[in-house]
């Protein structure tokens, strides 16, 4: 197996050695917050390179409410009824923002926040509409990655590398090429995995066979927290190891940048909650994404 550009990609094994961690406020909160403030980062990218949406931010006793657009699914918030107690007064400040902005009310909730949350959402017309598995895993001990026991192991016949300043637009359009066919998903991803690239905040990886570009990820550190976003293959190159291949290289960096952890999400049951699980990750809680009903905000 080819090293990933230096970064210590190491030979798939069947078995990964990792600290245990309990889930408990402490952790979500840490993990929250490291989501949070990536989320306020491309706010902000956004902002920089396209005044004219509008995007900006506020806290709002530690729930960020965060606004990119109408559509854009960074606008919501992160954070509820997490790092203070949730209040009424708190959702009237945050759908006072997202009012004057026409936009709809989301919040991505941690069952870990003050569980008054939930009584006070009801109460006030929100309804759950999502479900995200939050995972994490120690970057103390072994990294080795495991591949899929279901699928022929053989090594990647590839690099992983960091892209260079001026190779923005090919990680974006690689990026979003790994998405092109799931239903639903438009040219609009460019325009996000575009934003996304510039963030000052954001590490840039990708996944090469031949020296073409197949696969892309990106990662984010926050206070020690190492947070894995925006994996995705090309649909002609995928079952040849790229993802596993970038996994390796983001957990190794983040391990020698100074974190102790990493955090994904994934859909809950879903493949890539599996192949997380497969490689060290644990559920830390099921996070809930609450929208207001249309005629109910405040």
């Amino acid at each position: 197996m080819e090293s990933a550009g230096g970064l210590g990609q190491r030979d798939a094994v069947s078995r990964v050695a990792v600290v245990i961690l309990l889930s408990d406020l402490s952790l979500s909160r840490r993990l929250e917050r490291a989501e949070r403030d990536s989320n306020a980062r491309f706010v902000e990218a956004r902002a920089a390179v396209s005044p004219d949406v509008g995007a900006g931010w506020i806290d709002v006793g530690g729930t960020y409410a965060m606004f990119d657009g109408v559509e854009s699914p960074c606008t919501q918030t992160f954070g509820f009824g997490l790092f203070t107690a949730p209040s009424s007064g708190d959702l009237d400040t945050i759908e006072r923002f997202y009012a004057q902005r026409s936009a709809p009310v989301f919040h991505e909730v941690s069952p870990i926040a003050d569980p008054a949350h939930l009584e006070l959402l009801a109460s006030r017309g929100y309804r759950p509409i999502e479900f995200t598995s939050v995972l994490y895993r120690s970057l103390d001990g072994d990294l080795a990655i495991a591949a899929p026991a279901d699928s022929v192991a053989r090594p990647f016949q590839g690099r992983v590398r960091i892209v260079d300043a001026d190779e923005v637009e090919l990680w974006a359009q690689t990026s979003a090429a790994g998405w092109s066919d799931v239903p639903g998903v438009g040219p609009f991803l460019v325009d996000l995995m575009r934003v996304a690239a510039v963030r000052p905040d954001a590490r840039l990886f990708l996944a090469e066979i031949g020296g073409r570009a197949v696969a892309a990820g990106a990662l984010t550190i926050d206070d020690g927290v190492a947070l894995l976003a925006g994996a995705s293959t090309i649909p002609d190159a995928r079952h040849r190891g790229a993802q596993l291949a970038l996994l390796s290289a983001r957990l190794a960096y983040a391990s020698q940048h100074g974190c102790d952890l990493a955090m994904m999400g994934a859909l809950p049951g879903s493949g890539s909650q599996r192949n997380a699980e497969r490689n060290g990750f644990r559920i830390a809680y099921t996070r809930t994404k609450w929208q207001l009903s249309t005629g109910t905000r405040a």
